[in-house]
């Protein structure tokens, strides 16, 4: 099971989506901004931090991930995703490893966007106009990535609550990042159980695992 995580986590395209990602919705005041206006500002943010601390990520690689933690990550909905990841599984599961599973699916995520951003190409991202899903307060925001002569889509599921506006999920060329993870954790927890699925967890996020 280890390895479908290391597969997951190293495939080109995993690499592409998750450092779009890292370029998501932190802007000062974001509230009064619109869903496509805070891609498009905390895109310039994310990178402007990376180049004014360049040489402290390249000393010490947790400035990376604390940077992300501090940019992006308060923009995820990490409840509501875990919830939809996880599907029935969520429903079952005690608060206790409720509570556990987001935390380490919020590290694992702040760790894979830092491992993704060290190799950033500064590709050119087009941002396309927000398509309103006709549910209230859900948009996805659309996003093109030129890499290589090729072009990839990125969207982003966001919907707008108290405060602001949150991501929920990202899609990379139509595939979903909540339901390639569900499969994932999904098989883990058929085989061994939620209490694995959050141990394989917590070693991949300290450095233990070997996978």
């Amino acid at each position: 099971m280890r390895f479908q995580l290391h597969r997951l986590f190293c495939s080109p395209s995993a690499l592409v989506l998750l450092a779009m990602l890292a370029v998501l919705p932190a802007a000062h005041g974001a509230g009064d901004l619109s869903p496509q206006e805070l891609v498009r500002d905390t895109s310039s943010r994310m990178l402007m931090a990376m180049r004014n601390e360049h040489d402290a990520i390249v000393e010490d690689s947790d400035k990376l991930y604390r940077l992300v933690s501090e940019i992006v990550l308060p923009y995820f909905d990490f409840e509501r995703m875990s919830q939809w990841v996880l599907g029935k599984n969520w429903r079952t599961a005690t608060p206790q490893q409720r509570e556990r599973f987001v935390g380490q699916f919020r590290d694992l995520l702040v760790r894979t966007y830092g491992t993704a951003l060290s190799e950033y190409a500064n590709e050119k991202i087009v941002y396309l106009p927000f398509v309103d899903d006709g549910k209230s307060g859900t948009v996805t925001v659309r996003t093109e990535i030129e890499q290589g002569g090729s072009t990839i889509p990125i969207s982003y599921s966001m919907y707008q609550g108290s405060n602001g506006w949150k991501v929920y999920d990202v899609s990379i060329s139509g595939v979903s990042l909540v339901t390639n993870y569900r499969s994932t954790f999904g098989s883990i927890i058929r085989d061994k159980g939620m209490d694995s699925l959050i141990q394989q967890l917590s070693e991949r996020n300290t450095g233990k695992s070997d996978g």
